[in-house]
């Protein structure tokens, strides 16, 4: 049986409105400048604190800055939230031929309150969030954590991500790796980082089960 783990920001839901209303509202709420909406987004996929601090945040100052952050998130994210383009269609496909997780820096509890509001959650048999691990993508942790909870063998699991960070963590837990495209990560920076790169998670999971292009 095959095992295959999804990222989730920028993979199967598209959270971005909801994440940069939240780090506005968390910058003012501290009466500091709101960065560039693009200087945010280039860090999605990375902890909370440590996007704060590279936002220029003190690291003394950051975890005030993420509580205010989540304290916006939880109640604006279900509605700023919408899945992605052939996500859905992608996680019944890959369930029907492999066991399915989810590894991602965003926080677990909100992970699967979104999951569930998708009614998709059913589908996965584990969720590693950013509180489960100590070194978060690109370190291999969440992967192998996933993995161990599943059983699963790194011969046959694939990690499927929108950004290096997914792919580099894939390389180094000894998985396969596939790109997908999305805002956070241009084509150019995901092929140097991994060499399976595909528009979207269903063409991600096509060529997990053999169909489509193979390059």
């Amino acid at each position: 049986m095959k095992t295959i783990l999804f990222d989730l920001d920028g993979t199967l839901i598209n959270s971005t409105p909801a994440i940069l209303e939240s780090f506005s509202i968390a910058f003012k709420s501290f009466n500091k400048d709101v960065p560039s909406q693009e200087e945010i987004k280039k860090l999605i996929g990375l902890p909370l604190e440590v996007m704060f601090v590279k936002l220029g945040i003190s690291k003394e100052l950051a975890p005030k800055f993420v509580k205010a952050y989540k304290a916006h998130y939880k109640k604006i994210s279900k509605y700023k939230t919408t899945l992605l383009p052939n996500a859905k269609e992608a996680i019944i496909k890959a369930s029907k031929f492999a066991n399915l997780g989810v590894v991602t820096t965003k926080t677990g509890k909100y992970s699967i309150e979104l999951l569930e509001h998708f009614n998709l959650m059913s589908y996965f048999k584990v969720l590693i969030g950013s509180e489960d691990v100590t070194n978060h993508k690109p370190y291999p942790e969440p992967i192998l954590k996933a993995l161990h909870l599943m059983d699963a063998k790194k011969e046959n699991s694939y990690m499927i991500g929108d950004t290096c960070l997914d792919l580099i963590a894939a390389k180094e837990a000894g998985v396969f790796g596939i790109g997908v495209v999305w805002e956070y990560e241009s084509m150019e920076k995901l092929k140097s980082c991994g060499d399976i790169i595909k528009k979207d998670a269903l063409e991600a999971v096509n060529w997990v089960l053999g169909e489509g292009d193979r390059k």
